[in-house]
């Protein structure tokens, strides 16, 4: 089951809140929930529209070079609130917050509501799958060494302080002519453990061969903390020992 089962939804409403926040009848519940994919979808293959960069620069979409770990959505009556947690919240910012208020403005013309776009900086981003996995992907974009690329992804994520770490590539890998897997993990990845706070990532890589799929899980050990149940289980054990009788 832990191989065939997203760790995301596996344990959203268990042990992690929902990535989107409101309410809506079942008549407006699929245009809202294609709503909200609009946006992620959006801001993530953002490309700035001025003149001074241009697709032929050298950094053509800098939103996906920020390290954007999750977008939440938050929806009142009357207006749709966006949060990203990015590792480099400067590119997205830009001069003066030139960035922020152009991205409010076109996503209020994409679908027709008042945006409040909010932006949160993430302290480690190597513990967060996602950013990890689009790091892996923009490498093997450049021709990088795939193996050499998940060796050094893995290494930084365990001096960071993870548990574990599984690494996986599917397609061309190398340029070879029939598509294969491969696999690395470092530590330890329980996914069928609810109380375990496993991160997913999932990027694409877009080579000459083909594309590469990536995927990563990272062990960030538990929600609960490592030693709260251990602590609780001393605190509450009885003594091995019979208790002692004094006769007068």
């Amino acid at each position: 089951m832990g191989q065939k089962v997203n760790p995301i939804g596996y344990r959203t409403g268990v042990v992690l809140g929902w990535k989107s926040r409101w309410y809506a009848s079942k008549h407006d519940f699929a245009d809202l929930l294609y709503e909200d994919q609009r946006i992620r979808n959006y801001i993530r293959n953002y490309t700035p529209r001025r003149p001074e960069q241009r697709p032929d620069r050298r950094d053509p979409q800098p939103f996906r070079n920020a390290g954007i770990s999750r977008i939440e959505i938050e929806r009142t009556r009357d207006e749709v609130k966006v949060i990203l947690y990015v590792a480099r919240p400067g590119l997205i910012i830009g001069q003066r917050g030139r960035d922020v208020e152009a991205v409010q403005d076109e996503l209020q013309n994409l679908i027709g509501r008042r945006i409040n776009l909010k932006i949160e900086e993430i302290s480690r981003p190597e513990l967060h799958a996602q950013v990890v996995a689009d790091d892996v992907a923009s490498q093997l974009s450049r021709r990088a060494s795939f193996r050499r690329t998940m060796k050094r992804a893995m290494e930084q994520t365990m001096e960071a302080g993870a548990k574990g770490i599984k690494i996986q590539l599917a397609g061309r890998l190398g340029g070879a002519e029939m598509a294969r897997r491969e696999k690395q993990i470092s530590g330890s990845i329980p996914l069928s453990t609810l109380m375990a706070d496993i991160d997913w990532g999932f990027a694409e890589a877009k080579t000459a061969q083909g594309h590469i799929g990536v995927q990563v899980w990272i062990n960030r050990g538990t929600f609960g903390g490592d030693n709260s149940d251990g602590a609780h289980a001393e605190a509450g054990k009885a003594s091995k020992g019979p208790k002692r009788t004094y006769k007068r």
